[in-house]
């Protein structure tokens, strides 16, 4: 059977990963993932999934490798991972009382294919005051997440509504995607049952 890696450094996307239930290991993709002119954020997501993807499989040939990407976008304008308090707060106050777009793309390859998917996420952010900002920006520290919003910890409360066909996908890897992919690439995954 195939080695499965996760193309990715993220602590979120292997966390998620493990709910699978399978082996794997991480790689490190290490590739420019700033935007190209004119990029909107669901082609941003895509190409560097695979990017990542295809980074890592050049130096795994044998592997089946999973790499994904998650850009948020507000009102045409793409966020990434802010970095810093001062970036995180510009980010929270431009979004707010705004929906946001989070669009995870997830890509597999390996034995000898090449699948791509986007699942967006809208997230329909709450009317936030300079101090509600502040508050959760020291209590949930979210500088490593795309929209300064940690969903799965106190950024929950950031929001009114959240419309997702994966409830993962906003965290960083849809996983009912990525089951689907791997029994496409032939990795069988525990619980599943085969394609009829």
């Amino acid at each position: 059977m195939s080695e499965l890696i996760l193309a990715s450094g993220s602590p979120y996307r292997r966390e998620l990963l493990t709910r699978l239930r399978l082996a794997f290991t991480v790689v490190s993709p290490d590739v420019d993932e700033r935007a190209e002119e004119a990029e909107d954020g669901a082609d941003l997501a895509w190409r560097l999934a695979l990017l990542k993807a295809n980074a890592v499989a050049a130096r795994h040939p044998d592997a089946i490798v999973i790499g994904s990407d998650q850009v948020a976008e507000c009102a045409g304008s793409l966020l990434g991972k802010p970095g810093t308090v001062e970036r995180a707060i510009e980010q929270l106050t431009f979004c707010s009382g705004r929906e946001v777009v989070f669009h995870t793309a997830v890509a597999v390859v390996g034995n000898e294919r090449e699948q791509v998917r986007l699942v967006p996420t809208r997230v329909r952010m709450r009317q936030l005051t300079p101090d509600t900002i502040e508050q959760y920006i020291r209590d949930d520290q979210p500088l490593d997440c795309a929209g300064a919003m940690k969903s799965e910890a106190l950024g929950i409360t950031l929001t009114e509504a959240i419309t997702s066909d994966d409830p993962t996908a906003l965290v960083g890897l849809p996983l009912i995607a990525v089951a689907d992919m791997l029994r496409v690439a032939g990795l069988p995954v525990p619980g599943s049952l085969p394609q009829a």
